[in-house]
């Protein structure tokens, strides 16, 4: 049994890595869009690889942000300031929460509190602007997440080129040898937000 504790332990001190994507539960959306939720607590140390992450809840994309400030404390160094800026009442009911997640936790264990700032919403973009207001690269990464069985070989390369080169001139010159063929990068963009909007997982205002 000790050995197993001493397992779990090793594991939860072990650093975590977040890349592009982190997930929240459905029912914080509400407060950290409105603001009322401005970190997320987890478990262990965790290290985010980017400042901008896009995060996902009840099975969509919720929006993208921006992280402002990572801080590593013990379990029992937790505060109702801590707690409400995670959107709770206070350190107690943060902690049962956490107990919910994770199962039982220790006062020595170490949690990472990643503060963040929304920088655009998901259900609030606008239809006037070029790609209804988001980045090339967000849209692949959001159509890489959510249209795989609905795309091609072709469109998923493309795609898939996008996330790295971070440009359609380079990706159309990465793979047709030419910027010349950034309308076929466009088309595959085009495509890719027609089909997030009708899934319903992205949200266009038409004012």
């Amino acid at each position: 049994m000790a050995a197993k504790e001493n397992k779990e332990v090793g594991n939860r001190e072990k650093t975590k890595y977040l890349g592009r994507h982190i997930m929240i539960k459905r029912k914080f959306i509400e407060k950290m869009l409105s603001g009322e939720k401005i970190s997320t607590i987890r478990l262990g140390r965790v290290k985010p690889k980017y400042k901008e992450m896009i995060v996902h809840g009840g099975g969509r994309p919720v929006a993208k942000i921006l992280i402002t400030s990572i801080t590593y404390k013990k379990v029992k160094e937790l505060n109702d300031c801590d707690a409400r800026k995670d959107g709770f009442k206070d350190k107690k009911e943060l902690l049962n929460e956490l107990k919910k997640v994770y199962g039982e936790i220790s006062p020595e264990d170490t949690v990472t509190i990643i503060e963040f700032k929304v920088l655009q919403r998901f259900d609030e973009l606008k239809s006037e602007d070029p790609y209804f207001g988001l980045k090339p690269v967000d849209i692949a990464r959001l159509g890489l997440r959510y249209l795989k069985d609905l795309l091609s070989e072709e469109d998923i390369k493309i795609l898939e080129s996008l996330t790295r080169t971070k440009s359609i001139r380079k990706t159309a010159l990465k793979l047709y040898g030419s910027p010349e063929k950034r309308g076929a990068i466009r088309r595959v963009l085009r495509k890719a937000l027609r089909l997030l909007r009708a899934k319903g997982l992205i949200h266009v205002s038409d004012i």
